[in-house]
């Protein structure tokens, strides 16, 4: 959808000579802000056409976007592949015209666009249950089994994101939102801002998370959907001890750690989780990539598909190391590899020391 001077798609259809396009102020009643980021704004909107009816608004500044215009190109097209098909039937058509596709439940779901001289308007469905530690912080009692169900969901929403040929490729606790507050809420992945369309070539770029960033990227190798589920495996871990596997405040041991593949099950953390649990970890953080599960692999892991996830309370200790390692405003400061690998690198031809400070430009 051209974007930034070219014609919206969705607002421009069959309009006469003189009509001006639909705004978003048209359809919607803009409300109080939900969020902010480095480029953008979310604000809770209400539909003019079905009182009641809320949304949430994601406002880009182009002027803040300045030649970063692809990524929102690309996070619209991607979301736009998860989202075509709720105007219509909900399946995929076969016919020649333009392909629609199968929403997913556990996806953000995009619903229109606008776009005015200065700003662009992702109208997105509202979700208002919270981000993933928070929540797991507030329970009182959270098992194995809890966690498994998460990561089912997650799983699920990936592997129908790899059929579709997309890799997330920033695939992060905070980009896992609860639905609404409901206790039995499901969960919902958002923030496309770096995933790839598969066919639009091999993919290189060095971006992503450092401490979820799978090896292949941080050896600057040709990489695909593996990427994905190597975050996935550096989340379960997190969920089922409330601390990252790879850590370490200097950045090159940090991604020597990643790069080796190394970390522990330590005591007395992990003294009171399953095998099958430890099990399933190591298959999803495995350096060979060809070994590494793909998604369709891990939902019928026995941890996942079974029974094999504990009952055991395990609450106390998680949400203790929670709050510990994953203070909110530390967790807010995500920095991405691609800074950092430059930075390596510009030390390593200066032949400086790579010890380095963590640079908190946090993607939008």
């Amino acid at each position: 959808m051209p974007l930034f001077g070219g014609k919206n798609k969705d607002s421009t259809k069959k309009t006469k000579k003189d009509d001006k396009p639909p705004s978003v102020e048209d359809k919607y009643i803009l409300k109080e802000l939900l969020g902010t980021g480095a480029f953008s704004e979310v604000r809770l909107a209400e539909s003019k056409e079905h009182e009641g009816q809320m949304f949430a608004v994601k406002i880009i500044d182009k002027k803040a976007l300045k030649g970063k215009e692809d990524s929102l190109e690309n996070e619209i097209k991607v979301l736009r592949r998860f989202s075509e098909s709720t105007k219509r039937t909900g399946t995929c058509t076969d016919s020649s015209e333009e392909t629609t596709w199968l929403t997913h439940p556990n996806i953000v779901q995009l619903l229109e666009t606008f776009e005015d001289k200065h700003k662009v308007y992702l109208v997105m469905e509202l979700v208002t249950g919270g981000e993933l530690f928070d929540r797991i912080v507030e329970k009182g009692s959270y098992t194995e089994k809890d966690a498994s169900d998460l990561i089912r969901q997650v799983l699920e929403a990936v592997d129908y994101m790899h059929e579709q040929g997309v890799v997330h490729r920033d695939l992060k606790p905070e980009n896992l939102l609860y639905y609404s507050p409901d206790e039995d809420s499901k969960i919902m992945i958002s923030d496309f801002g770096l995933s790839k369309m598969e066919d639009s070539g091999i993919m290189a770029t060095a971006c992503g998370t450092p401490g979820y960033v799978a090896p292949e990227v941080l050896a600057q190798k040709p990489y695909g959907k593996a990427v994905d589920v190597w975050s996935i495996g550096v989340i379960s871990y997190i969920l089922l001890c409330g601390y990252p596997p790879f850590y370490d405040e200097n950045d090159a041991n940090l991604f020597a750690q990643i790069l080796k593949g190394e970390f522990d099950f330590d005591s007395p953390y992990w003294d009171d989780i399953s095998d099958s649990a430890k099990d399933f970890i190591k298959q999803l953080m495995c350096v060979d990539v060809d070994k590494r599960y793909t998604c369709r692999q891990a939902l019928a892991h026995p941890w996942i598909s079974g029974n094999a996830a504990s009952n055991k309370n395990i609450h106390g200790t998680v949400s203790e190391q929670l709050k510990k390692n994953f203070a909110k405003s530390r967790w807010k400061q995500a920095y991405h590899a691609t800074a950092v690998i430059r930075q390596m690198q510009r030390m390593r031809l200066g032949g400086v020391g790579v010890g380095m400070a963590a640079s908190s430009n946090s993607h939008n």
